[in-house]
């Protein structure tokens, strides 16, 4: 509870395992399954990393309401998408495949061992850099791409004006 105001916590991110198949080892991560054909290949490597268009609207949305902040900020873990370093409040636009949303999450059939893996060590490697995070003293936001960039927008703002009120009695006053 942030000021009155509760974070909303995703649920769990998993898929459960395949009948009979057990998470495995990550030793499957180390040797990257073929392509289905060229094309799949092709159409995987062109995938965006940052500035995708979820992303980028809930940028300008926030930038539309006066909010000024840091892009994929290297000095943090996990580069946040949106840094609010002032209020210490990191913002990560998830996609729904690539993070497992529980609505939209869909294992692909081709590799789908690998896959499995490979989305599960997202979700892992998501909640290690949300800790190590808020050891720094950041609150961690996580919005799916599928969310409404003006309603995303209305949650950042306020829980940036909460932050930045209460960081604002915390420093000396000279």
């Amino acid at each position: 509870m942030v000021d009155g105001m509760v974070l909303k916590v995703p649920p769990a991110r998993e898929l459960p395992p395949a009948s009979g198949v057990g998470w495995g080892t990550l030793s499957a991560m180390t040797r990257r399954p073929t392509a289905l054909n060229a094309a799949v290949s092709a159409q995987m490597s062109r995938m965006p990393r940052t500035r995708t268009k979820p992303e980028m609207s809930v940028r300008r949305e926030l930038h539309r309401r006066g909010l000024r902040f840091r892009v994929n900020h290297p000095g943090l873990p996990g580069r946040p998408d949106i840094a609010f370093t002032r209020a210490r409040l990191a913002v990560f636009v998830d996609g729904c495949f690539w993070h497992l949303c529980p609505q939209h999450a869909v294992l692909p059939k081709n590799n789908a061992t690998w896959w499995r893996e490979k989305l599960q060590r997202n979700v892992q490697r998501d909640r290690e850099k949300d800790e190590a995070l808020a050891a720094l003293g950041w609150t961690v936001l996580h919005v799916w791409e599928h969310e409404d960039p003006v309603a995303v927008a209305e949650i950042v703002e306020q829980l940036w004006r909460a932050r930045c009120r209460s960081d604002a009695t915390a420093w000396p006053v000279t």
